[in-house]
């Protein structure tokens, strides 16, 4: 298999992130990265949803995919987000069922201050929920230096 071409999506409320902790995780492989971890990765696009309920969802992998993107990565912030995004569960269904594209939720590994403070709350308590964190789950020390 050949280098994988991946696009970022990022929630809009953090439309200002300069992306230093997904570029970081990409290129250590770590959190949601870790699965490309003995394949070769290439950034090919980062954007936003668009805003509430993600307007940009509609065109914005199309582009991705005319560039060659056959991963989409949602980024961290659609799972520690207070609350986390609603429509993730709409969004996979709509990318994978149009364009084909493999959707993975997270970009780096879930900072500490968050994870301390989801379950706390019970945040992430849902079936669907549980299921989208386990790939930005990992030992507390790497949480720590992503806080």
């Amino acid at each position: 298999m050949g280098k994988i071409k991946i696009g970022i999506i990022i929630c809009d409320r953090y439309h200002t992130c300069a992306g230093g902790k997904c570029f970081r995780a990409l290129q250590n492989k770590e959190g949601a990265f870790e699965i490309y971890k003995d394949k070769e990765v290439e950034l090919a696009a980062y954007t936003t949803c668009g805003g509430c309920p993600g307007g940009n969802i509609e065109y914005a992998p199309e582009e991705m995919k005319k560039n060659g993107v056959s991963h989409v990565h949602f980024a961290t912030g659609f799972l520690v987000g207070y609350p986390p995004c609603p429509y993730m569960e709409h969004f996979e269904k709509f990318i994978t069922a149009k364009y084909g594209m493999k959707v993975i939720f997270g970009t780096h590994p879930i900072p500490q201050k968050y994870l301390t403070t989801h379950n706390k709350l019970n945040t992430w308590n849902t079936d669907f929920l549980k299921k989208s964190i386990q790939n930005t789950l990992c030992d507390e020390r790497t949480s720590l230096s992503y806080d």
